[in-house]
């Protein structure tokens, strides 16, 4: 990878900047930033990570064969049109776009692009993000190696098909926010029962991560886990039971499914509205 030009200058766009760095993928004097007018965003930018800026778009896609669009999906018209004439055939074009298909981005640039888009989650911020990538048909094997080194610097990344995005979105991409939920609702319950804040803290936290480890390493299932720690009659089927009477397990289920159909839902809009864009 010689340079990448990434257009939106959010906390998304910060993660991969910081994550390409600790790994080395991308000198920092080849990582450029812009975005559409926060010239103060981009100063502290360019001081956290030394990296460089400009709104000089011809300096900014000069030599890039990386391009990201990291700016709000609602945005993406304005933005994509703004730099369409420097955008190349030749260049990996990768999406971080909610809701935005490849096939709308090549209608925004007006020309075949080689795409890679991924639905990132915001534990990228800190190296842990559970990313799904789609890409199109035009991404050559060198591409799809970058593409994979790329979100290898934020966390773990699987291909998927673009159909399935809407689901990943549903289950990964809001997922932090629903563990969020449990551990409100566990650090809640700890000030109930008398137990110190910062200490439950500490205890609910390291108790999700050795949970989470045991999934990973374990040839057992996260049922057979569960059951392994539920004796009969002891502490943990007391709470289970409790869990199962309230119909914990079908909520999240529930849950996720609306997740999925509203990020469709939210995509399908979107793509309304920017192909509406294209058209007047």
């Amino acid at each position: 990878m010689k340079k990448i030009a990434i257009v939106g200058a959010g906390s998304m766009a910060e993660a991969f900047i910081s994550g390409i760095l600790e790994n080395g993928l991308i000198a920092r004097n080849n990582i450029w930033v812009t975005n559409h007018s926060n010239e103060t965003r981009l100063a502290g930018l360019k001081e956290r990570y030394g990296i460089r800026s400009t709104y000089d778009l011809k300096i900014l896609f000069e030599d890039a064969d990386i391009v990201m669009l990291a700016m709000k999906p609602k945005d993406a018209d304005s933005a994509i049109d703004r730099i369409r004439e420097h955008l190349t055939e030749q260049m990996l074009v990768v999406s971080v776009l909610a809701g935005v298909s490849m096939n709308t981005i090549e209608t925004l640039a007006r020309k075949s692009l080689s795409i890679a888009r991924a639905m990132p989650n915001t534990s990228a911020a800190v190296g842990k993000s559970a990313t799904a990538i789609a890409v199109n048909s035009r991404i050559t094997n060198h591409q799809l190696e970058t593409t994979k080194q790329l979100f290898g610097t934020v966390g773990l990344a699987r291909f998927v098909e673009e159909g399935q995005l809407d689901a990943v979105t549903g289950l990964s991409g809001s997922g932090p926010a629903y563990i969020y939920y449990l551990i409100e609702a566990m650090e809640n319950s700890a000030a109930e029962i008398g137990l110190e804040k910062e200490m439950a803290k500490e205890l609910i936290v390291q108790t999700l991560i050795g949970a989470a480890e045991m999934v990973r390493n374990s040839s057992k299932s996260s049922e057979q886990l569960r059951l392994d720690v539920t004796s009969p009659g002891g502490t943990t089927e007391a709470g289970i039971r409790v869990l199962e009477k309230h119909g914990v397990q079908q909520a999240f289920i529930s849950c996720i499914q609306a997740a999925t159909a509203q990020s469709k839902k939210m995509g399908n809009t979107l793509e309304a509205q920017l192909k509406v864009g294209t058209s007047t």
